[in-house]
């Protein structure tokens, strides 16, 4: 029994390892296509991709610590990256943040 435990926890840090390098290469690629984006909308899309991939580094350091202490961390980058998503969208429709009735 302890060795098909053992065989998982192998197994489960090879996973996160790759999972770890396989984000690190993402976030440059996204990195990236935020500065040098053709347009807003890509920027935007860019931006929003880079905290997906930050929820999910958080993700794999609570694995390879075994605490839930970042699940916290994980809801407030998601809640974050959905406010600064509705932002950026207005932005990008509007011109502007904060509408301003002159009337």
């Amino acid at each position: 029994m302890t060795s098909v435990l053992q065989a998982t926890e192998t197994f489960l840090d090879i996973a996160v390892w790759i999972s770890l390098i396989a984000i690190g290469i993402s976030l440059l690629l996204l990195l990236y296509r935020a500065i040098q984006g053709p347009t807003n909308p890509d920027r935007a899309v860019a931006l929003d991709g880079i905290g997906v991939n930050l929820m999910g580094l958080a993700a794999l350091i609570s694995i390879m610590i075994v605490t839930t202490k970042f699940n916290d961390v994980i809801l407030l980058i998601g809640i974050l990256l959905f406010i600064g998503t509705l932002a950026i969208a207005k932005y990008i429709e509007k011109g502007a943040l904060i509408d301003r009735d002159m009337d």
